[in-house]
């Protein structure tokens, strides 16, 4: 029996994930998404395009892979509707090859409204949602009042009214105004589209497939950091990010995961409120930013950046079990003539190295390891033989501190821009 192969951010989201897909999906019989939903941006580019996935797994790409969207994932039927018609547009027809999970749960235009109204609510207590409805919707399936996939089979338009009530009767109790019959009406006609698609008992077609021999990868949407149970609460995202969450949402036992691919940035990204102990605040961190090209996927917003911080990379990658490394954005440092590594955390005048139960900038200082940097455009290279002598120890520095080697690295944002390291075992 076949084993299913994760791949996982390692920071606080944006760190690649859908171009890594894309690249690995040619060792794969099927690419699946175990969680999150549409605030999650994967932006994959080839030939001279440039397309983002919200919730559609980003092995859609090559041809003839089954593609699952799998029960742990919320899914707004609107803005699938937008996301599957613009790859059909070019020339991606998913409705053979894309399957989506019964047991996933749908984001109602009241999710939305009610995400706005409680972030209204905060006030300076802000969090930075994406305003998408991604926490209404998994408070809905955790309440057990939630809608899913296979609720559009059976008495829908009954479920969904009490849904709605129960949600304006707290949008009320806010105090909060809104127009929904647009979007409500848009959100319908979108139910129909939904529905021309392979709805399935995800659990039982995936486990099926593992007996019949097929290869499986997992792709995970935002990052460790991110995690609703491990990472920097409160400002995280409301599903589990780490591996043990591909079990849940995908309903995968633990004995069949096989490799964990662990992806993260060769420099550090935040968006969106929250701790962020390595963040620069000065003309460096804007020089990472402008070069990476750092603002979301989805939302546009400007990232915050900084170095990279091996404390959270360490609890991460024990989170999850990694296996195998993935750094990505190496050449964004091309022209630093100095890199930094933060190695531990002075807390109270205490140095630190595992990550504390609450993280706070304001009482953290990060400890630094300075190398020399590589100075060179990467851009072009082709194989490890052209690192420079400077990259090559930056390297060997992250796979001593982290214990696990780094299999890829990325030197651009195309597909063909990725460099395999050493053979496999």
């Amino acid at each position: 029996m076949k084993k299913v192969d994760v791949l996982l951010g390692l920071q606080w989201g944006d760190e690649g994930k859908g171009k890594v897909v894309d690249v690995l999906t040619p060792n794969y019989d099927v690419v699946t998404r175990f969680q999150g939903g549409p605030n999650a941006g994967h932006t994959l580019e080839f030939k001279g395009e440039k397309y983002v996935l919200r919730s559609i797994p980003s092995g859609i790409f090559q041809g003839g892979k089954v593609n699952v969207i799998g029960n742990g994932v919320v899914l707004d039927p609107l803005l699938f509707q937008q996301e599957a018609e613009a790859l059909a547009a070019s020339g991606h027809d998913l409705t053979k090859q894309l399957y989506i999970s019964k047991k996933a749960h749908l984001i109602l235009p009241t999710h939305r409204i009610l995400d706005a109204a409680y972030e209204a609510a905060k006030g300076k207590g802000k969090i930075g949602t994406t305003g998408k409805g991604i926490g209404p919707t998994y408070t809905d399936k955790i309440s057990r009042n939630g809608l899913r996939v296979g609720d559009l089979l059976n008495n829908f338009e009954e479920k969904y009214a009490a849904a709605k009530a129960r949600h304006e009767a707290i949008l009320q109790s806010l105090n909060y105004t809104y127009d929904i019959t647009e979007l409500e009406s848009q959100w319908f006609a979108a139910l129909e589209y939904l529905k021309k698609f392979n709805l399935i008992d995800s659990e039982h077609v995936l486990n099926h497939y593992l007996k019949e021999g097929k290869t499986i990868l997992a792709e995970g949407a935002q990052g460790t950091m991110l995690d609703i149970d491990f990472g920097s609460y409160p400002f995280v995202t409301s599903s589990n990010t780490i591996c043990a969450g591909c079990c849940t949402g995908l309903g995968i036992a633990p004995r069949n995961i096989g490799d964990v691919y662990g992806i993260f940035k060769a420099y550090c990204t935040r968006v969106g409120s929250g701790p962020f102990p390595t963040e620069l605040f000065d003309e460096t961190g804007a020089t990472i930013r402008r070069i990476g090209h750092e603002f979301g996927a989805v939302t546009g917003r400007e990232r915050r950046c900084g170095w990279i911080d091996l404390v959270a990379l360490k609890y991460a990658i024990m989170l999850n079990g990694v296996t195998k490394l993935i750094m990505m954005k190496s050449d964004v440092l091309d022209g630093f003539e100095t890199v930094k590594a933060c190695v531990a955390y002075k807390i109270n005048g205490e140095e630190v190295s595992e990550f504390p139960f609450e993280i706070n900038d304001d009482a953290i200082e990060p400890v630094y390891v300075e190398m020399p940097g590589w100075n060179a455009d990467m851009t072009q290279m082709k194989s490890e033989d052209e690192f420079p002598e400077e990259f090559n120890a930056y390297l060997a520095f992250l796979e001593e501190e982290l214990e696990v080697p780094i299999k890829i690295v990325s030197v651009g944002p195309d597909r063909e821009q990725t460099i395999i390291r050493y053979t496999e075992e």
